[in-house]
């Protein structure tokens, strides 16, 4: 196995097979480049993890027991990152990581107008920032190529496939199915989580990366992964559909808790309790789909003949909710797709 330095903000960084990631001893530096709701949640999600008991074993989740993403780690990487740097552009966004980020500050630098900065101190980058920022220029600002060299990029970038980032760096006639470290390249890999990162609930979605990711890159990203929720693995043609569910899926969610809190708020019920009578009656079903039960036969069990749940479902399925929910997914996954191209006015009419 190869080994060699790199010069990084005036310190040699030793690699090996030409990836700061593959090193087994010292401080870890991860990036935000764009740290935005995305960027902040997921920085909480490992910071809490790592100041629980100040290794990188995972916390307990607020309901008192351990992460189910934890559960399915194949192992923890020998170095975890220990150091963060996120990146902003704007006073108040500099605000809301610190304010978010409070207890600890200690750990965290905040960077405002100086990604090239942050990028040269960081062993990972977390790309962050808003599809349109890559039409913008935030990966070909001068020193950016030479600063990403060697260095493993985890995008969670909306409807942006693996190429498009690599053109953005490197032009249009990359290969990305030679080795990227071996080119003299960074290493990029995309990923979906979604806002329930805050309190390590996500459902993150990671690409299949080509050619595969080393064992030790692998387990870095999904550990890092694991402790903002639930991780899966597909095919990057899949993405898109991915973000729909899972990155736009709260907001359906959401949605769909607000209006059967306003039902029964309409038949009497006071707004807050109903308010949480119906969060934790969506959070029971979910947790019992994710025990194994199908949603059918749940449905089922609930619906006796002739009660009063047969007679709500059949409002809905008149009123085409499911219909209408399904759209909604196909719709924000063709949404996903065209602003990964750059294209503006996505949600225009059809």
């Amino acid at each position: 196995m190869s080994r060699k330095e790199v010069q990084t903000d005036g310190l040699n960084v030793p690699i090996l097979n030409g990836s700061a990631v593959e090193e087994t001893e010292g401080h870890m530096t991860l990036t935000v480049l764009g740290c935005g709701t995305l960027g902040i949640a997921i920085l909480s999600g490992i910071l809490n993890s790592l100041s629980f008991n100040g290794s990188s074993q995972p916390s307990p989740s607020p309901s008192g027991t351990t992460t189910p993403a934890a559960q399915q780690e194949d192992g923890v990487p020998s170095r975890v990152p220990s150091r963060f740097i996120a990146c902003v552009t704007r006073d108040a966004s500099a605000k809301r990581v610190k304010t978010a980020l409070s207890s600890y500050l200690s750990s965290v630098t905040i960077l405002k107008n100086e990604n090239l900065k942050g990028v040269q101190q960081a062993d990972v980058v977390l790309l962050g920032c808003k599809p349109k920022n890559l039409k913008d220029g935030i990966l070909r600002e001068p020193g950016m190529r030479e600063a990403l060299k060697g260095k493993l990029v985890i995008s969670i970038l909306a409807g942006t496939p693996i190429e498009s980032l690599e053109e953005n760096v490197y032009g249009p006639k990359t290969s990305t199915e030679k080795d990227p470290f071996a080119q003299g390249r960074c290493r990029f890999v995309r990923v979906m989580p979604n806002t329930s990162s805050l309190i390590r609930s996500s459902m993150t979605v990671i690409a299949d990366s080509t050619p595969p990711l080393s064992p030790t890159q692998s387990t870095l990203v999904t550990w890092i992964l694991c402790r903002i929720g639930r991780v899966v693995n597909l095919p990057p043609y899949m993405m898109d559909a991915a973000t729909a569910l899972c990155g736009s899926g709260p907001a359906f969610f959401a949605l769909m808790l607000e209006a059967m809190a306003d039902g029964a708020v309409a038949m009497g019920l006071p707004r807050a309790e109903a308010q949480t009578m119906a969060a934790q009656t969506m959070k029971g079903t979910a947790e019992m789909v994710l025990n194994g039960q199908h949603p059918a036969l749940l449905r089922e069990q609930v619906c006796t003949p002739g009660g009063c749940t047969a007679g709500g479902l059949q409002v809905l399925e008149d009123g085409k909710v499911r219909a209408s929910v399904a759209t909604g997914v196909r719709t924000a996954s063709v949404a996903a797709s065209r602003l990964g191209r750059g294209e503006q006015g996505v949600n225009g009419p059809r």
